[in-house]
């Protein structure tokens, strides 16, 4: 595979095969970026959808990020490449989200925690080597996550994978003190996604303006934030 040109910007977006990840991806696309999105298995997706209409722009990579093989795997196809950009977007919660911590299986603390928080700090610590110095490596968080704010209780399993993965992600930032590269955790708020449900406030069409633009804007100052859909901070 010959590696993306420089004249163009690049992000690589794990977890892009719809939703809020394939958006994010269009919305880069639009922004004249070279696009690498990853998506887990061998069907068509709608990410697959935006190929023929991007100029090579896009590519699409089969990465299953909860498979450490799969990581690597990618990681060493795309060894000689940098990207301005790693975004970690993929996450899940458990299949009643109201259930109380008490109520939730073993088997489903054990997923939810390994795709929301074991899994993102993964990649990251794995692909890290294919982002440019003074890149920026993202991930998508959640309000939810925030200990401070947790007033109301409910989605516990969720509050708790995120916050978790918030923690994971200081103590990245804390090991890599110094560091040129800015680093992200993004709270986009309750987006009408497959994981947000049809009760959620936000669109996806009106949502991924602000986001990118907190992205873009965050690329310029470096060390970690934990910052919302307006690009205001989180207390942690």
């Amino acid at each position: 595979m010959v590696p993306f040109g420089r004249e163009k910007p690049s992000i690589l977006i794990v977890g892009a095969s719809r939703g809020l990840g394939c958006a994010l991806a269009e919305a880069f696309l639009a922004k004249g970026w070279n696009v690498t999105g990853t998506v887990r298995g061998g069907g068509h997706t709608p990410l697959h959808d935006l190929v023929d209409t991007n100029d090579g722009r896009l590519v699409i990579e089969r990465m299953d990020m909860t498979v450490a093989e799969d990581v690597d795997a990618l990681r060493n196809r795309r060894a000689n490449e940098r990207f301005d950009i790693l975004f970690v977007n993929a996450g899940t919660t458990n299949e009643h989200p109201g259930d109380t911590i008490a109520e939730i299986t073993t088997d489903e603390f054990i997923h939810v925690m390994v795709t929301n928080a074991l899994s993102p700090m993964r990649v990251i610590e794995r692909l890290e080597t294919l982002v440019a110095d003074d890149g920026l490596i993202g991930v998508m968080s959640s309000g939810q996550g925030s200990i401070a704010n947790n007033e109301r209780g409910g989605r516990e399993l969720y509050r708790g994978s995120k916050a978790a993965l918030n923690q994971f992600m200081r103590s990245y930032a804390a090991r890599h003190a110094g560091s040129r590269r800015a680093l992200l955790l993004l709270a986009p708020g309750w987006i009408r996604t497959d994981l947000g449900g049809d009760d959620a406030p936000y669109t996806v069409e009106e949502s991924i303006p602000l986001i990118l633009d907190v992205i873009l804007k965050k690329r310029s100052r470096p060390g970690l934030e934990y910052l919302d859909r307006d690009g205001m901070t989180v207390p942690w």
